[in-house]
């Protein structure tokens, strides 16, 4: 099971395992981890799972696809490693992926 890091803007941290192929927002929903509101349920067509990539784990990741990168221009204070949780599947790849949630989020 990959392990999950998502740290709220407090700097508290959530260290979760989670399914392979479960998206990094529902394993935070599932985890009752705040900052994570999710509208829109995982279907890419919101932005309230807004999150920060850890600068080590960006290149790492799949690009974003144009329906992401197209929602993430409504987030608040999006940054280079925005990415909306909905849209990162856990794999054995990414065991130890770093998340930190955005201040809009708190």
């Amino acid at each position: 099971m990959p392990k999950l890091t998502i740290i709220e803007f407090n700097g508290e941290a959530h260290h979760l395992e989670a399914e392979a192929g479960k998206s990094v927002m529902q394993t935070a929903i599932d985890a009752l981890v705040p900052g994570i509101m999710a509208d829109c349920g995982g279907s890419c067509s919101c932005a309230t799972c807004h999150c920060y990539v850890d600068d080590a784990w960006v290149a790492r990741l799949p690009a974003p696809e144009s329906a992401e990168r197209e929602m993430l221009e409504c987030a608040l204070d999006p940054q280079e490693n925005s990415r909306l949780s909905c849209q990162l599947r856990l794999t054995p790849q990414n065991d130890g992926l770093i998340i930190r949630l955005p201040k809009s989020q708190v």
